[in-house]
């Protein structure tokens, strides 16, 4: 099992970050779109590093043009000699139109869209295809030499989608070569949505199993003292009630019986009242959505519960020992 770390957007600092998570052990290093551009830290992460991953954790697809991600995607995979992983995610309708100013609309079959133009123009770029995708949504048809890359020794970069329904799921399979499952899962829904949805995408595709990974970013409850794992455990309670509140997520809350308080959520925030929110998840619901325990039993409980399903996860240590991390992803990636 492969295991990722993120990294921080100073600039000045993310080199040195890069560097430790790589003589860590860890196979890659996620970058989010939050706050800043998740592209610049990872160019940075490539001047210091020499194996590991660097990857999208997410960039806002519907934010930009498959054009400009596919120039993007070319010149990060060329400057870290083939390890770039454009990991995307097509956020949700009020980001899109109001925060980008940038149009949506059915995002399945857009991002099914927007995924298939990039790989048109990679094609064009490191096959010499010509250049003709006319879809509903995007059309590509003209690339001058003067605007064609000329560094393609690396090829370029895999893509993997960011997924919750079975929509988004299935294009996953389909079109990508990895799926970022949310960290707002069950394992129940897991087994019999997401799954099932990968496979008849990789049917359409005609693709096998071991052609693709599966990233799943658990939810972790742990710390050295119980004043760290009480805190970790308010914290991770209010992060599941906060994606909770979101309309499109019931059906994770309806895998485990919880569907009838999303709604009950959902008002909550409107209301500004998110410490409150995280009051609402129980016991149970907690052990559903995350993996609980000391630091040194996380990887064994993590494996009994996804082993047979996971290839990577991205599952955060912060705040423990470099000592403490360097076992806990030894154990994890000799599974």
């Amino acid at each position: 099992m492969k295991v990722d770390g993120g990294v921080g957007w100073q600039l000045d600092k993310v080199g040195a970050e890069a560097r430790s998570l790589e003589e860590m052990g860890y196979s890659g290093i996620l970058s989010a779109e939050t706050g800043h551009d998740p592209f610049f830290p990872l160019l940075m992460a490539a001047q210091t590093t020499e194996r590991i991953d660097l990857m999208t954790s997410i960039a806002v697809a519907f934010a930009r043009s498959p054009m400009t991600l596919a120039n993007v995607g070319h010149d990060l995979n060329a400057a870290s000699k083939g390890r770039f992983v454009l990991g995307l995610g097509s956020q949700i309708r009020p980001h899109i139109t109001k925060r980008f100013s940038m149009p949506w609309s059915n995002p399945a079959p857009r991002m099914r869209e927007f995924i298939l133009a990039m790989r048109a123009i990679w094609a064009n770029w490191h096959e010499g295809e010509p250049l003709q995708f006319t879809g509903k949504f995007y059309r590509h048809t003209l690339m001058t030499p003067f605007f064609t890359p000329t560094n393609t020794e690396y090829g370029p970069p895999r893509v993997f989608l960011a997924a919750v329904g079975p929509l988004m799921t299935e294009v996953a399979g389909e079109v990508a070569d990895g799926v970022f499952v949310h960290a707002f899962t069950t394992e129940k829904y897991l087994r019999e949505v997401t799954l099932p949805a990968l496979e008849r995408g990789w049917a359409k595709a005609g693709k096998k199993r071991e052609d693709f990974e599966i990233s799943y970013p658990a939810f972790i409850v742990t710390g050295q003292t119980e004043e760290e794992m009480a805190r970790a455990d308010t914290l991770t309670r209010r992060q599941i009630a906060f994606y909770g509140s979101t309309p499109a997520y019931r059906p994770v809350l309806e895998s485990v019986g919880a569907g009838e308080l999303q709604p009950e959520l959902n008002a909550m925030s409107k209301q500004g009242r998110w410490e409150e929110m995280g009051g609402l998840i129980t016991d149970d619901m907690l052990k559903d959505f995350a993996v609980i325990g000391e630091p040194k039993t996380i990887p064994s409980r993590f494996k009994e519960r996804f082993g047979d399903i996971v290839d990577r996860t991205g599952a955060a240590y912060g705040g423990i020992p470099d000592s403490i991390q360097r076992e806990i992803v030894a154990e994890l990636t000799a599974a």
